[in-house]
């Protein structure tokens, strides 16, 4: 959080963070981490043991509370006695083939002698041990305590991370501002020059002409005017700005609409650039697109 000229609080996430908790009890040990990256929508993937998975959905209101957008990467790991057992199976298919085959060999060679169980216990894969990892209300309370306070240091993060977008993006919006207003003032320049432009113009039409046409004069001073007035863009890229200051001042999302003033912005940029024909404006107007497009690198990191 910032202030900026007007005293206003700024808040702005970044959407890149990391947090990590751990929690250790005498039978529990847990480790919750998570990753948040760029993304246009919110995307929430988990990588934790199978036992937990009937959290997920409690596990994602907890991350929902504090993330609105971006790709968010959970990890969770859970261990201690009291997680996991043991149990021995027998795979009864698997024995019951190995009777019958050595039955068949039996038949077929004609051999004598028994099947035993120490002809049966040299094969060890007729066994199974099971690994099975159980969850109880202790355990449930404890991951989802873990991942609060995992998420809550990830926000700190992203608070930290934000302030400073939102400290470049506010320079820049100044740095525009200040361009646009010398824009403006360059603009009255070349309106007396473009007047005189005009002034010959029509002398250059009345010397050359011995009908005179008065619609058709009209229609090149217009053509003129009209061609070099950049008044509208200027003030429509003065409104841009204002918004862009006012949006950074919401706890909301707000990085897909700074995108979009910002694409604005440029596209009157475009404008003014394609209708002057003042070297000095020109430079400024690639000037300003070079902050435009600093601002929209930065954007693609704000929720």
């Amino acid at each position: 959080m910032f202030i900026i000229e007007d005293g206003s609080d700024v808040l702005m996430k970044s959407m890149t963070g990391f947090g990590r908790q751990e929690l250790q009890l005498d039978e529990m040990y847990i480790i919750a981490e998570v990753k948040t990256v760029n993304h246009r929508y919110l995307d929430i993937s988990f990588q934790m043991p199978k036992f937990l998975v009937p959290l997920e959905d409690r596990l994602k209101k907890i991350i929902q509370q504090q993330v609105k957008r971006g790709k968010v990467s959970v990890t969770i790991n859970v261990s201690g006695t009291f997680t996991s057992s043991k149990k021995l199976t027998t795979n009864w298919d698997l024995v019951e083939q190995y009777i019958n085959q050595f039955q068949q060999i039996k038949q077929t060679y004609q051999l004598h002698g028994e099947i035993t169980l120490d002809m049966l216990g040299q094969y060890p894969d007729i066994f199974e041990v099971e690994q099975r990892e159980e969850s109880n209300t202790d355990t449930d309370t404890n991951v989802l305590l873990t991942l609060e306070k995992a998420v809550g240091n990830l926000h700190a993060m992203r608070l930290k991370e934000g302030a400073e977008l939102g400290k470049d993006l506010q320079l820049r919006t100044e740095i525009i501002q200040n361009r646009i207003k010398q824009l403006g003032e360059r603009r009255k320049i070349v309106i007396i020059e473009y007047q005189e432009r005009i002034k010959e113009r029509i002398n250059s039409y009345l010397e050359n002409t011995s009908v005179y046409d008065e619609s058709r004069l009209f229609q090149e001073i217009a053509l003129l005017a009209e061609k070099g007035d950049i008044t509208e863009e200027l003030t429509r890229i003065h409104s841009h700005v204002m918004q862009f200051q006012q949006l950074m001042k919401e706890t909301e999302p707000i990085g897909r609409r700074l995108d979009f003033i910002v694409q604005e912005l440029n596209r009157e940029l475009n404008t003014i650039g394609s209708k002057s024909n003042d070297i000095w404006i020109s430079e400024h107007v690639v000037s300003l697109k070079s902050e435009a497009e600093r601002m929209k690198e930065q954007i693609q990191n704000v929720e």
